[in-house]
């Protein structure tokens, strides 16, 4: 039996995930947020619920982490979380963003590998900074997240009828758990 090597295996997968994020690119464009302050973005987001990707599908006390690289232009992107439950796995993956939209900063290009760039829109974002709505081109994927663990019942809900009136889909949405032992 012939198996496929480990490139074989990531371009698979890859391609695949291009597949997802891409498809649909015929739906009306989202809302973005007026502006994004870099600078104010930057940091630690406690995921608080989403549409995962695969790679996220039982993630607890997921993570993303931006930080930006001033020499390269681009946004360093770690993302953290146990598999399972708080005991869980660690695991760690990286990307980098590029900003698409320079004039308002609410449009990157995220590449989880080179040469895929996945399209990352802003589409809400608190006037203090406190949480954030990411979509993608496609709406199969969607990031809901805090600068704390856990956001206020109102502002949760509020933000869910943003999301709907931008086509989602609420019963894809799933809470992701932070549970900090």
């Amino acid at each position: 039996m012939n198996h496929p090597t480990k490139f074989t295996s990531i371009l698979i997968i890859v391609l695949g995930l291009f597949t997802m994020l891409t498809a649909d690119e015929k739906q009306d464009k989202q809302k973005l947020v007026d502006y994004v302050d870099l600078d104010r973005f930057m940091g630690d987001w406690f995921v608080i619920a989403n549409i995962p990707t695969s790679f996220e599908k039982g993630a607890v006390n997921a993570i993303e982490n931006y930080t930006w690289n001033p020499e390269k232009e681009i946004v360093e992107v770690s993302f953290d979380y146990r598999d399972g439950s708080p005991e869980g796995k660690p695991k760690h993956m990286t990307q980098k963003g590029f900003i698409h939209n320079k004039e308002t900063n609410a449009e990157w290009r995220v590449q989880p590998v080179w040469p895929l760039k996945l399209g990352y829109l802003i589409i809400d974002l608190a006037d203090d900074y406190s949480y954030t709505v990411i979509g993608v081109p496609s709406r199969k994927y969607l990031w809901i997240m805090a600068r704390d663990s856990s956001l206020p019942y109102d502002i949760y809900q509020s933000i869910l009828t943003k999301v709907k009136k931008q086509g989602y889909d609420l019963d894809k949405i799933q809470m992701v758990p932070q549970v900090w032992l």
